[in-house]
């Protein structure tokens, strides 16, 4: 009697590549906002791009691809404190979410250019 496995399903290869891409994503996010904490002993945030002048141009693509760790530590501090509505930390998420992986298919495509 041939086996039958029920409920099991196999993931694509482009749901894999996404997959891969989402955790990468947030990987390098809460990489770098860590060893910006390290650096300059205070949380990452999105002020640095007030400080103005060079400051303010080094800030974007730092902040490129740090931003979903950021926006996540936001959304959970003011789901805490604030007391947020549940739609504005699941939009939030969402937006984080979609980030992450943009900033993670960015990686993955730099990587591939590179040989890797």
């Amino acid at each position: 009697m041939p086996s039958r496995r029920v409920g099991f399903r196999v993931m694509s290869q482009g749901s894999l590549q996404l997959l891969h891409s989402l955790a990468l994503g947030f990987a390098i996010s809460g990489l770098l906002v860590a060893i910006y904490r390290a650096l300059a002993a205070k949380p990452a945030s999105f002020r640095l791009l007030q400080g103005g002048g060079v400051v303010a141009v080094l800030a974007v693509p730092f902040l490129a691809f740090a931003a979903p760790a950021i926006i996540v530590r936001n959304t959970i501090r003011g789901r805490r404190i604030e007391n947020r509505r549940f739609e504005f930390v699941f939009l939030a998420t969402l937006i984080a979410l979609i980030w992450s992986l943009m900033s993670g298919r960015v990686l993955t495509m730099m990587l591939h250019s590179f040989g890797f």
